[in-house]
């Protein structure tokens, strides 16, 4: 069984392929932007969390692409990501009261308008994905049956507690 976790940074699942560009303890070191060295239909999942936020929408829809390439026929994506409609909901209402604020050290934020913009610029983020816009993409690369997921929660068992953030609030799976 081949399982793809796709950006691993410093997050290393035993059995799993553990795939990213830097990371030391990364099994392969690989630019997502180019395709991934395996055949068509050969995994059977790929997992990444807040990895696809970091690319442009057209290097998403190739990697996304990618991804329904070599995902086997019942192969399942489930990608966990922050949410655009979480980030918005949050700038309208109560925006100091978030985790990350506090536990990553952004306590120094005065506004709710750093607070957003942090989100769209920092960390390398390139474009953010409410979960209308996450499926319009999904299926453009070619997946039909999505479904949103809760964190930590799936109906595949090699699926649970994937999560490490709990700032991952938009988690679809998709199933080739």
């Amino acid at each position: 069984m081949l399982k793809l976790h796709i950006g691993c940074g410093g997050v290393y699942f035993p059995g799993w392929v553990n795939v990213d560009m830097d990371s030391p303890k990364a099994d392969l070191r690989h630019d997502m932007r180019t395709a991934l060295p395996y055949g068509e239909g050969t995994a059977d999942f790929v997992y990444n969390e807040h990895f696809v936020e970091h690319l442009t929408v057209a290097e998403g829809l190739t990697v996304l692409k990618d991804f329904h390439r070599v995902l086997k026929a019942g192969g399942v994506l489930r990608i966990a990501t922050i949410d655009l409609d979480h980030i918005v909901c949050r700038y309208l209402f109560f925006w100091k009261k978030q985790n990350w604020i506090k536990t990553y050290g952004y306590d120094w934020l005065q506004t709710k308008a750093e607070m957003i913009n942090l989100c769209f610029r920092e960390w390398g983020h390139q474009y953010l994905y409410n979960d209308e816009e996450l499926e319009r993409r999904l299926r453009e690369a070619g997946f039909k049956n999505i479904s949103r997921q809760k964190l930590n929660k799936s109906g595949y068992p090699e699926l649970v507690k994937r999560e490490t953030r709990a700032d991952s609030k938009l988690i679809l799976e998709a199933v080739k």
